[in-house]
């Protein structure tokens, strides 16, 4: 949007020889010489006007999630930023004295018309102003009129009153500079009569309205057109009244034909269509989100599948935040220049350093073979950046972990550890399913080589069971990846074993436990069931019916 606006701006220079004004330094005086004395007018010549200014305003949803009114925090996010872009005079002279614009009779191209009626009011109070102060002054200095009183109150009532009324314009101007449209919002809100105060849309939205009026009025002056962009993010973490509450005040902003805002709407479907469902704004059409979806947003955009060189940036970046495995590669290498100075450091120090400097190199040995497209475990990357730094996070915890377990015995390998890192955040429910299957197998020691067996077999040997049981494990069911890609990583590339799982398992610690408990009770109750149905099969089998 950026690169557009600059391409727009120097084909519009090229075209009309015409560079954009901004409210800043003499630009600001001229701005207020035109709030107060001229009216703007929308000509033909404007709406030529390709070139264009992106006020863009980032909205965090959940920043304002406390809120009663999350709706509430979006308008006076709008209206903070644009007071603070344009400036708080301009705005607050705008409210006293501006003017909204109006489209030019015929073919004029004069964008500004002289306020004849405000210079005609200003020229007579000045003129009465100027009139009350001469007799005022007459009253008090000229010897031999001095004693007379009605001189002096005539002088004085001319003066008050011509006066009152510039005063009462500043004053004006300065309480709008003072209290601006956030704060007026927020008392709004802040009020115990809120719920039921009449009127509190129609202020909310004439606050709006005197904002998209401000930004016409700036079109002209700047001689380019403005357009807010509000980017809305982190609402999929929000309640779902408040997401249907965000919503419908977009729907409110974007009523209006010639709305400058335009909204990027930055969410995830999946969560926010459940949200909307159990909201009441589905009156009508029949309890279906995605088609509420569909008549809010204009231009849908579905982010497409993330791409090797992009899934490698994601961790890059996300390892470049792992400072502490770049600080102890540096203390590492500082201590060896000690130890080969001071060759008398305790045996226990050097165990220690030695244990910490082989973590650190099966983890840069781990996220190395993330970073290796040759190697069949970066095809398996999530395309999400949460998830890649999820794993990053992780692995270096699970080498550590099976260091401390080894005790040195022998070093864990660290693209091992990696692979299971990714198949426990990629498919959390099948492999606890697995796992699930696995320990109660093992418990039962159905087979005296059951170690050696593999995690896929255990897997398809209970996959029916698993579709049995997919109402109950339905949300579970919903966190994994694609099941094709589970099936190639178990079978083909990474065949980890019942033993291997089990080592494994113990320093698992991005793999959520309850749900493998919840399979287990669900197994069990499956079971009794089952083993409650046997009986009565075999006495209706035993005793036939007469005939």
């Amino acid at each position: 949007m950026r690169e557009e606006m600059a391409q727009r701006e120097a084909a519009e220079l090229r075209r009309s020889h015409q560079r954009p004004r901004s409210p800043e330094g003499w630009g600001l005086l001229q701005a207020l010489w035109y709030l107060a004395f001229y009216k703007p007018i929308i000509t033909e010549g404007h709406l030529r006007r390709k070139n264009i200014e992106f006020i863009f305003i980032r909205f965090s949803a959940w920043q304002y999630a406390g809120c009663d009114k999350l709706w509430a925090g979006l308008v006076t996010t709008l209206c903070d930023n644009i007071r603070h872009h344009f400036g708080a005079l301009p705005l607050s002279v705008y409210h006293v004295m501006g003017t909204r614009p109006r489209f030019a009779s015929g073919f004029s191209q004069k964008e500004w018309v002289l306020k004849r009626g405000t210079c005609l009011k200003l020229w007579a109070m000045l003129f009465v102003l100027a009139a009350g102060l001469s007799v005022l002054l007459v009253a008090l200095l000229v010897p031999g009129i001095k004693e007379n009183h009605a001189l002096k109150v005539v002088g004085s009532a001319i003066t008050s009153l011509s006066g009152s009324g510039l005063v009462l314009g500043a004053f004006s101007i300065l309480k709008n500079l003072v209290v601006s449209e956030k704060q007026k919002i927020e008392r709004l809100t802040n009020s115990e009569r809120f719920a039921t105060q009449l009127g509190f849309m129609s202020k909310v939205r004439s606050e709006v309205e005197a904002l998209v009026d401000f930004l016409a009025f700036m079109e002209i002056f700047e001689r380019r057109r403005l357009r807010v962009v509000l980017e809305i993010t982190s609402l999929d973490l929000c309640y779902p009244e408040k997401v249907a509450g965000v919503l419908n005040a977009m729907n409110t902003l974007l009523s209006d034909a010639n709305t400058p805002f335009i909204f990027i709407l930055a969410v995830d479907p999946s969560v926010i269509v459940p949200c909307l469902e159990q909201t009441g704004c589905m009156k009508g059409l029949a309890d279906n989100g995605y088609l509420y979806l569909n008549r809010t947003v204009s231009l849908p955009f579905s982010i497409p599948e993330m791409g090797a060189r992009s899934r490698f940036q994601f961790l890059e970046a996300a390892i470049q935040t792992r400072e502490d495995l770049m600080y102890r590669i540096i203390t590492r290498n500082v201590e060896r220049r000690r130890r080969a100075k001071c060759p008398h450091v305790p045996a226990a120090t050097i165990g220690h350093r030695d244990a910490d400097a082989e973590a650190v190199r099966c983890i840069h040995e781990a996220f190395h073979c993330l970073h290796d497209s040759s190697d069949p475990l970066s095809r398996y990357l999530p395309s999400s950046g949460a998830h890649v730094r999820r794993i990053v996070n992780t692995i270096p915890i699970t080498l550590r972990l099976l260091l401390h377990r080894a005790g040195g015995c022998g070093a864990p390998v660290p693209r091992a550890a990696a692979a299971w890192v990714v198949l426990a955040d990629q498919w959390p429910c099948r492999l606890n399913w697995a796992l699930q299957c696995m320990e109660d197998a093992w418990q039962s020691q159905e087979e005296p080589g059951f170690g050696g067996r593999s995690l896929w077999s255990i897997f398809t040997e209970h996959v029916a069971e698993l579709s049995a049981l997919r109402q109950p494990l339905h949300n579970a069911l919903s966190l994994d990846g694609d099941p094709e890609l589970f099936q190639s990583f178990l079978q083909r590339d990474f065949p980890f074993t019942a033993r291997d799982a089990r080592v494994l398992l113990g320093v698992t610690v991005n793999l959520d436990h309850s749900i493998r408990h919840k399979m287990g009770l669900l197994r069990g109750l499956d079971r009794l069931q089952r083993a409650a149905a046997a009986p009565r099969v075999s006495r209706s089998v035993q005793c036939p019916h007469p005939e």
